[in-house]
């Protein structure tokens, strides 16, 4: 994922003055709009907005056909599928999608996990492959659109940032490495960076290499590298593979591969035939596409949504997502997903609607239908380049220094995935993810900060003693603050915890007082420690009591007849209240700092 992407997530903040896209009213919350944006969008068209659509769609288009080839090819499929694998999804997503500027097509990151899916079970067969790719391309629309039905917008939270980080940058190695042997003029298909790397180095070895291949590769690369830095307003992508085609025809690079004529026409929408034994397979690895597919666009859509201030719903976007992968299966292409390079482009040629996505695709059907031939001469190796570069933009390696400068435990984290990723394969890596992300959760609430507080003389609260030495703690009391839910992890650490606090206290502990605002949730194993520690303070002559405890939380303390057994008068609404009522049952000297001045004794404002 780009590092620009992430920093236009700090500018979400801003206040949202559309739902559709900008320049255009709210979408209605129920009835056919909600279904359809794009007759929300066709209904307020403007036609000042027409003549920048179609320009944009116009540029859009020259980045589509090399693009979508080449990524076609990165996924270990003929390159004319990427082309119908981009046309469909577009239209789609400009009916069903609710990002205004939002390209759907073809996309790096997903090659690889499409390539580990269908490569090895097509046995070499290119037309088994595009049809495994399809079925694959169908299973994956149907999830995200299942999933957009239930609400399962909230699917992505289960990637952190720093296991997204590390993830995009696994495939952008695992892309790069795999992509490396076509940039030679050779085929070493691999599905990870082992395999890759062993393949590539076979076909060294071996001699496979093509130096004209290299050459046209090469000075592609550079093309887009250097223009992407020198011009980004210049399609890069463009000049470099009409340059390439342009030496192949004129006969300056011999024997190297080309694309060649494709297919004169469309495909005839159809249902890619599997067997029963592939749709398991096939099912899982659609699985990881679509939550993948749906990480990114999500984060994408909201960058772009917030550069232009209108709301974007995650589960209308599943939806948008999921019907662009059955029109994408449906057309023989392969599953989709969001355009983190061609997006910009649009955006930059002054792309307003989702038009723009309409006319480059219907610029492309114009090519298969009126002129196959301008691909005769493409050569495969300008493709490799395209992929390459594209690879190179998913790297961040920016936001892994922030990650090592301000959080290692977020750095390593990302580490472990980018190497899980990198050595087990894509799709397993999927799992590692997920896995890394639940449990660097976990561990975060296993031992969470806590607190043992006092009053600060000059400022208001409670607040932690070993951030101010000069805190005073009431006799006998003391105040604990938990900063995490109570939960099966935990529950044995606040246990060890208070008992700790109380028994090497200087002092007798009368009462502890937990504060509990940050006490979210209480599972029934905390439930069973909690009533253990009440019996275990009990014996010690120490009495339990709660401040700031939500009122759902409580409710379920009631569940568990712990409010009866540690008593109702034992629940306080703030932690000023807890001491006053500390200091009046057991008459214990103390002077707030705020009262000094009037010689009352109280256990301070309540917070």
């Amino acid at each position: 994922m780009d590092s620009e992407h992430h920093d236009t997530l700090f500018r979400e903040s801003l206040p949202p003055v559309s739902a559709a896209g900008p320049g255009l009213p709210p979408l209605p919350e129920s009835g056919l709009y909600v279904w359809l944006p794009g007759l929300w969008v066709l209904r307020h068209y403007r036609r000042a907005w027409l003549g920048r659509d179609v320009a944009a769609g116009l540029v859009l288009s020259a980045l589509l056909v090399p693009a979508g080839m080449g990524y076609a090819e990165a996924s270990g499929l003929p390159p004319i599928t990427g082309l119908y694998a981009t046309i469909a999804p577009l239209i789609a997503y400009a009916a069903f999608g609710p990002s205004r500027i939002m390209v759907l097509g073809p996309d790096s990151a997903l090659a690889a996990l499409i390539a580990a899916a269908v490569v090895a079970r097509a046995g070499g067969d290119p037309a088994r492959a595009s049809a495994l790719a399809a079925v694959l391309a169908l299973l994956t629309g149907a999830l995200c659109l299942a999933a957009g039905v239930l609400r399962a917008g909230f699917i992505t939270e289960l990637l952190s940032k720093p296991v997204r980080v590390g993830y995009m940058n696994g495939i952008a190695l695992t892309v790069l490495i795999t992509q490396l042997p076509k940039l030679f003029g050779f085929s070493a298909p691999a599905a990870s960076v082992i395999d890759g790397t062993r393949g590539f180095v076979v076909g060294l070895l071996d001699g496979r290499t093509k130096l004209a291949a290299i050459g046209v590769g090469s000075v592609s690369l550079a093309v887009i590298v250097a223009g992407r830095a020198i011009a980004p307003r210049v399609p890069g992508v463009l000049v470099a593979v009409v340059g390439a085609t342009v030496t192949v025809a004129l006969g300056l690079a011999p024997g190297v591969d080309v694309v060649g004529v494709v297919p004169r026409g469309l495909p005839v929408p159809s249902i890619g035939r599997v067997t029963l034994v592939d749709l398991g397979p096939l099912t899982a690895a659609a699985a990881g596409i679509a939550l993948l597919a749906f990480a990114d666009t999500s984060v994408l859509s909201r960058a772009y949504a917030s550069r232009s201030r209108y709301r974007v719903d995650p589960n209308r976007e599943l939806i948008g997502l999921g019907f662009a992968n059955v029109a994408a299966g449906l057309l023989q292409g392969f599953p989709i997903s969001s355009s983190s390079s061609r997006t910009p482009v649009a955006e930059a040629a002054g792309s307003r609607t989702q038009l723009t996505g309409v006319v480059g695709a219907l610029t492309i059907v114009a090519l298969l239908v009126v002129a196959p031939g301008l691909t005769t001469h493409l050569p495969m190796t300008a493709l490799a380049a395209v992929v390459i570069g594209a690879a190179v933009r998913l790297f961040d390696v920016r936001s892994l220094r922030v990650f090592y400068r301000v959080r290692p435990s977020d750095f390593a984290l990302s580490i472990a995935t980018f190497f899980a990723v990198a050595t087990v394969g894509v799709l397993p890596g999927i799992a590692v993810s997920v896995t890394l992300s639940l449990l660097d959760f976990v561990r975060r609430a296993w031992r969470p900060h806590d607190a043992i507080l006092g009053r600060v003389p000059g400022v208001k609260g409670y607040h932690d003693v070993t951030r101010y030495p000069d805190a005073e703690q009431v006799p006998g009391l003391l105040l604990l603050r938990w900063d995490a839910p109570l939960f099966f992890a935990n529950a044995d650490a606040f246990r060890a915890r208070i008992l700790s606090s109380v028994d090497d206290a200087p002092t007798f502990i009368r009462w502890v007082v937990i504060a509990a605002e940050p006490i979210t949730d209480v599972d029934t194993t905390a439930a069973e420690m909690l009533e253990e520690l009440d019996k275990d303070l009990a014996a010690r002559g120490t009495e339990l009591a709660f401040a700031e405890l939500k009122d759902p939380v409580k409710d379920r303390l009631d569940r568990y007849g712990l409010r009866q057994r540690v008593g109702r008068d034992f629940f306080f609404p703030t932690l000023g209240v807890a001491v006053k009522e500390y200091v009046a049952r057991h008459d214990v000297p103390w002077v707030d700092w705020q009262d000094s001045a009037r010689g009352e004794v109280a256990g301070g404002p309540e917070d």
